[in-house]
């Protein structure tokens, strides 16, 4: 199921990258730069099969279609930004803030009604941010875990994810698909001390705080509730992506509770469910490695890490980070 980025396990056939730190395409052995279980995987007696991996032209398709089901996204009127500072590269880390209004003039709440909304943000307040501070799962909050990922695969959009990812062998039932998930992205392990701090889902959506800094936090739902309550400042951004409708991409600087974050990004009014669909497919396509993906005719990449220090249902890895990338 997890292809890893030095490994040749599901990735047999798939076409050259040169970001790739080592390569599974026909030619490999001719040029000398396949990756060491290549034979085992890949050749005449191999057991990985070409046809579970995922091409560069299929994730540029389905990333399209995937665009297009996203039928709980913000309307135009839904949310209106005010991005004031264009930060240059030797502004981001200098802690300045640029921007004296808030980033959101004003966002439709009607939006957090929908089930996928609103079973998204009930999981927002159920963790600790420092790291290194055991994270104590209640059962209200793993009924909240279960009841979100219900309202998600109730969707058009992770329908047809489960079905293009089935379809690759990769599930065989929506059970298994849904169990994966809520490993892969709610697990607990540790980013501290030995301490179960973190998770996927935690990280990437909710934010955590480690070392002073605001580590990872890239959702807009979030940013825009903490902007609101007044513990969250937003300073400049460095990136403002070319969609004139949303889904739209900002990279930003901001500061949450005095800790700071010196280059963030956020897909900016997608539903949570297209967020969350995205990077799992990046993640089981290209773990570790960048993941080239097109939207309304724009192409983007998406960047994943699995986390290395720890695996889950016999070798499979927990999600580090998942972010979309901002030039």
């Amino acid at each position: 199921l997890y292809t890893a980025p030095d490994s040749c396990e599901g990735r047999c056939g798939e076409p050259f990258d040169e970001e790739d730190e080592c390569h599974c395409h026909r030619g490999c052995e001719a040029e000398r730069n396949c990756c060491e279980d290549h034979e085992r995987h890949c050749g005449p007696d191999g057991f990985s099969s070409s046809s579970g991996s995922i091409s560069e032209q299929e994730l540029l398709e389905l990333s399209e279609q995937l665009y297009g089901l996203d039928h709980n996204k913000a309307r135009p009127g839904d949310i209106a930004l005010n991005p004031q500072h264009l930060a240059g590269p030797d502004e981001t880390g200098d802690k300045q803030d640029r921007s004296p209004q808030p980033l959101y003039k004003y966002v439709n709440e009607e939006l957090f009604s929908k089930p996928t909304y609103a079973s998204f943000i009930k999981l927002l307040d159920n963790y600790q941010r420092a790291t290194g501070r055991e994270e104590e799962v209640t059962a209200e909050e793993l009924r909240e875990q279960e009841r979100f990922l219900e309202e998600v695969m109730k969707t058009e959009l992770m329908r047809k994810l489960f079905v293009f990812l089935q379809g690759k062998d990769r599930y065989s039932s929506e059970q298994e698909f849904l169990q994966d998930l809520k490993q892969m992205w709610f697990g607990l392990y540790s980013r501290g001390d030995g301490e179960q701090d973190s998770s996927g889902f935690e990280h990437v959506f909710s934010g955590e705080v480690k070392k002073g800094k605001v580590s990872g936090f890239h959702n807009w739902i979030r940013f825009y509730l903490l902007e609101k309550q007044g513990v969250l400042n937003y300073f400049s951004h460095n990136f403002d992506g070319p969609w004139d409708t949303y889904p739209d991409v900002l990279g930003l600087q901001f500061s949450w509770d005095g800790f700071y974050k010196e280059v963030g990004s956020a897909f900016i009014g997608c539903s949570p469910e297209f967020e969350f669909g995205l990077y799992t497919l990046c993640f089981l396509a290209r773990p570790g490695r960048a993941c080239h993906l097109s939207l309304g005719g724009h192409r983007l990449s998406v960047q994943t890490y699995p986390w290395t220090k720890a695996t889950y249902g016999g070798g499979r890895r927990f999600i580090a980070t998942a972010y979309v990338m901002s030039p």
